[in-house]
């Protein structure tokens, strides 16, 4: 962690800046902002339309003068002007009047870990531009962590796993730190824009961009599991004529198209392994593998590592929102600091 829990209990915001969700928790307030991380703007005036689902809804459905913009990718900030405009709109005048109360308003936020100096430091910018007087990093392993009620603090590894949109990052954990992690970029949308390619080469299709999520059509019944559906109907546009158009697709060829993106995740788990010490390899044949984030709910992903990993893997209560959640743990104390004191004698 790059901050201490004391630092933290004095924060009155969480932020978590997701590439595809931006979630904001207040202390005595829970979390309040639970909305995606777009912006719709009017090209002609500079205007704020629409933010968060709004926002989504209006993704390739616009005319040439409104742009539909996402000021965090990979979960760094990219536009900051843009990402404080998403910001206080997703806050509302209400909320932000309460906090601007505060004499001196200090903010906790979720970073990737190893981020860039250049990439903390927008983050930090993007939370001053809303009034805070000071900025805390922490890094998202270690929220999530503490979001989905892993033992951090006790010498045993935890094996952690935040499926992102943008990216996945694995870690093990012991005495509250991490030991060994790796960031692969490789998430979500990665895995959408595979099964996009695949239906665009072998059947001419196009998918809407944001109208259906081609996973969810796909891989409908038990995923990326043999045991689901052979075949499945999906609608789109055909690439020759640009009629509409539907077309019985073979899932299982779906599954390999998918196969090819998740080698990079399978390749940052066994490097991890093979950094981490014997000793703590040894917990995680017990423990396993706790998933989280919002592309943890990919159906069949969990299998597919415990068939590659032979570990038990598990996914979180609320992998989605853990980030935050432990964030919040943090600024409201629940989460007692470990204490190394030295022996006397």
């Amino acid at each position: 962690m790059t901050v201490s829990l004391e630092q933290l209990r004095r924060c009155h915001i969480g932020v978590d800046l997701g590439a595809a969700r931006t979630r904001v928790f207040v202390k005595g307030a829970g979390l309040v902002v639970d909305e995606p991380s777009v912006a719709a703007v009017n090209t002609r005036t500079g205007a704020l339309i629409a933010v968060g689902q709004f926002a989504e809804q209006m993704t390739g459905r616009t005319p040439a003068y409104i742009r539909v913009v996402r000021p965090v990718s990979g979960g760094t900030v990219v536009d900051i002007q843009m990402a404080q405009r998403m910001l206080r709109s997703l806050l509302g005048e209400k909320l932000r009047r309460t906090l601007r109360r505060k004499p001196r308003l200090r903010a906790a936020a979720c970073t990737p870990h190893d981020a860039d100096p250049l990439a903390q430091r927008a983050t930090v910018e993007t939370l001053v531009g809303l009034g805070a007087r000071r900025v805390e990093l922490v890094d998202t392993l270690i929220a999530a962590a503490v979001g989905c009620g892993l033992p951090v603090e006790l010498a045993e590894a935890t094996m952690i796993m935040v499926c992102g949109a943008a990216t996945t990052q694995v870690a093990v954990l012991s005495l509250g730190s991490i030991v060994t992690a790796e960031r692969i970029p490789v998430g979500g949308e990665a895995i959408d824009h595979a099964i996009v390619q695949h239906l665009r080469h072998q059947h001419e299709l196009m998918l809407p961009s944001q109208s259906v999520r081609p996973l969810q059509l796909a891989l409908s019944g038990n995923g990326l599991t043999p045991h689901g559906p052979e075949s499945t109907e999906i609608h789109g546009r055909d690439v020759a004529t640009g009629l509409a158009r539907s077309v019985q697709v073979d899932t299982a060829a779906v599954r390999d198209a998918i196969h090819t993106p998740l080698t990079a995740v399978l390749d940052g788990i066994g490097k991890v392994l093979r950094d981490c010490p014997p000793d703590l390899v040894a917990d995680l044949a017990d423990r396993g593998i706790m998933m989280v984030g919002g592309s943890a709910l990919l159906p069949g992903l969990d299998q597919m590592l415990r068939n590659a990993t032979g570990m038990p893997v598990h996914i979180a209560e609320r992998p989605d929102v853990c980030a935050v959640l432990g964030l919040g743990a943090m600024l409201e104390g629940k989460i007692q600091p470990l204490v190394l004191a030295p022996l006397t004698g």
